[in-house]
């Protein structure tokens, strides 16, 4: 059996962080895309994001184990990449753009000069970001439960514009439909560190309809539900939530 190389463990663990783990399968756009790019079977890539589950200690904790047969060089990718994941995005895309793969080699748009390479940059962060975040809710926001694509988006706990370290961190974002993030990002509510709801009297009083109150009333202090993988960043949310404090 041909042995796995660490580049493409690497892509392996770029799918990983793309696709929800519970979700995987041969058929998986990014799996597909992956076993193309390295010349492997999806089924192999899938095995492979398996692997290297068994070291997320997130899903260790949720009683999720992933699988056994784990070689050295998946651990080695793990350790290299694991909170380093602008590091993980830029060297995957690196390796992709290469085979004509890459999101870069898809943005046709790009503005002339130098402007290209960081619009491109920014483009393939959010994206990532956005991947990232929604796949480990389950592509559910984490509040309302809802689950259709065109209604989530990946919020930030700490801005965008507040800290350039954590823009493309998957821990310092929640999945929410639209209205509970710009609720999030007015400070209307907040998520406690404790991963608990807390909505204010302002956006709960806003409210005329009688069911619509009752229901933001009913997610008071109720636990939000949590990812299987990037939990949300504790010190992330206890900034969040001091922010909230001092503005309501």
């Amino acid at each position: 059996m041909k042995k796995w190389t660490y580049n493409e463990v690497l892509l392996a663990l770029y799918a990983y962080c793309h696709v929800p783990f519970n979700k995987a399968n041969n058929s998986n756009s990014w799996i597909v895309k992956i076993a193309s790019v390295i010349g492997r079977s999806p089924a192999a890539v899938k095995m492979k994001i398996g692997n290297l589950g068994a070291f997320d200690p997130l899903l260790k904790a949720k009683g999720i184990v992933g699988l056994s047969n784990t070689s050295q060089i998946d651990e080695i990718v793990w350790k290299d990449y694991n909170g380093k994941w602008d590091k993980l995005v830029y060297d995957a895309e690196m390796i992709l753009t290469a085979e004509g793969e890459g999101l870069i080699s898809n943005l046709v748009d790009l503005p002339q000069g130098s402007e290209a390479y960081y619009t491109a940059k920014r483009r393939i962060n959010q994206d990532f970001f956005r991947c990232a975040v929604l796949s480990s809710y389950n592509n559910k926001c984490c509040i309302s439960g809802i689950s259709v694509p065109s209604l989530l988006e990946a919020a930030h706990i700490i801005s965008w514009s507040t800290d350039a370290q954590k823009r493309t961190d998957p821990t310092n974002g929640i999945c929410l439909n639209p209205l509970f993030h710009k609720a999030y990002d007015c400070f209307l509510m907040t998520i406690t560190p404790d991963f608990r709801i807390v909505l204010s009297d302002e956006f709960i009083l806003s409210i005329k309809d009688e069911t619509t109150s009752n229901y933001l009333i009913h997610l008071q202090n109720r636990p939000i539900t949590m990812p299987n993988r990037f939990l949300p960043n504790r010190d992330n949310l206890a900034e969040h939530y001091e922010l909230y404090i001092s503005r309501n």
